[in-house]
């Protein structure tokens, strides 16, 4: 896992003012963010002998331990790679309470100085380099004359190295989604995002002006997405439910039906719907069985506040799966 990590603020509201309203915050908590925890920790709970090495930075500061000593409470969480520098990111939390909506507001902190030297290609272990997030990591966002983009180049030197790569994005209100994002298609096997990133990366929206799910935009979006150069799976994630194409067949799977009323909080979901996944393809799933268990291990994370304390193990995943209604799977 690379790239983006955090310290979360969580500050639960009854719900989002308007620009100069006043609204009262009702909890606060504290987590762990980004994706480099999100997914570390995720995967270690699904599989607790499952290798996980780490490579980001954290700050000389109190976020800095925090984040260290969160990572180090798991005996498969590889800490080595993890650099000393500048200042620990984080994000405020906005969790919306009436319909369980988040705003984020980040400080970049040290994740500006992450760069194509800081992750050592040829130290790694791993069988898939999941980088995160694009738009985020502003050193890898930068161009590159051979590659597009200094992220695509690290990406190409993992796949040279015999290692299989995975990106994910951030969902930002800019245009520069067609400019960051599909040099980094071209090398990725992996590429697992939500319905805005997906849509904008290829200039197709995917919800109207009234915010519904335009499914009849999907398999387009997948099929631009597969065509930009991804080499395995794409895979589009939604809280209606979770959309693929592996080169082959498109598969839609739908989300589970989780009580409003058991929703805790959605910090992270994406996260964990993508640690699912890619543990799916780690063990030779088919992509249906792999999307069938990032939609358990995203609706596990909304039973708690943060992001990963509701993960569940692997095998709980399967039965929740399995146990759990589903949402009307929609036709793309």
């Amino acid at each position: 896992m690379a790239g983006t990590i955090a310290v979360d603020e969580i500050k639960r509201i009854d719900r989002y003012p308007g620009k100069s309203e006043l609204t009262v915050i009702q909890s606060i908590k504290r987590s762990i963010g980004g994706a480099v925890s999100n997914c570390s920790i995720a995967l270690a709970k699904i599989d607790p002998n499952l290798p996980i090495e780490v490579v980001t930075l954290i700050g000389d500061d109190e976020k800095g331990r925090f984040l260290r000593e969160r990572l180090g409470q798991y005996r498969n969480i590889d800490l080595k790679q993890v650099k000393v520098t500048g200042d620990t990111p984080f994000t405020d939390v906005i969790d919306d309470s009436s319909d369980h909506s988040r705003t984020f507001f980040t400080y970049k902190g040290n994740s500006v100085l992450f760069d194509e030297d800081t992750i050592d290609v040829a130290n790694l272990q791993a069988k898939i380099l999941h980088i995160a997030y694009l738009l985020l990591l502003d050193s890898l966002d930068q161009t590159d004359s051979e590659y597009g983009t200094k992220m695509a180049k690290v990406l190409k030197r993992a796949q040279d190295a015999g290692i299989k790569t995975s990106i994910d994005i951030v969902s930002e209100n800019s245009d520069r989604y067609a400019l960051v994002v599909p040099p980094s298609l071209k090398y990725a096997n992996y590429c697992i995002v939500n319905e805005l990133e997906a849509g904008k990366s290829v200039g197709i929206s995917l919800r109207n002006s009234a915010g519904a799910l335009l499914t009849r935009d999907i398999k387009q979006v997948l099929y631009r997405l597969k065509e930009l150069g991804v080499r395995d799976w794409v895979v589009i994630h939604a809280p209606e439910g979770g959309f693929g194409f592996d080169g082959r067949q498109f598969y839609s799977i739908p989300s589970l039906q989780i009580e409003k009323q058991c929703i805790k909080g959605s910090v992270g979901a994406g996260d964990a719907y993508a640690s699912g996944v890619l543990y799916g393809a780690l063990q030779g799933f088919d992509l249906p069985g792999a999307m069938k268990l990032g939609t358990a291990a995203a609706a596990s994370s909304l039973l708690e506040e943060d992001s990963t304390s509701g993960i569940k193990s692997y095998e709980e995943l399967i039965l929740m799966y399995e146990a759990y209604p589903k949402k009307e799977q929609i036709s793309i």
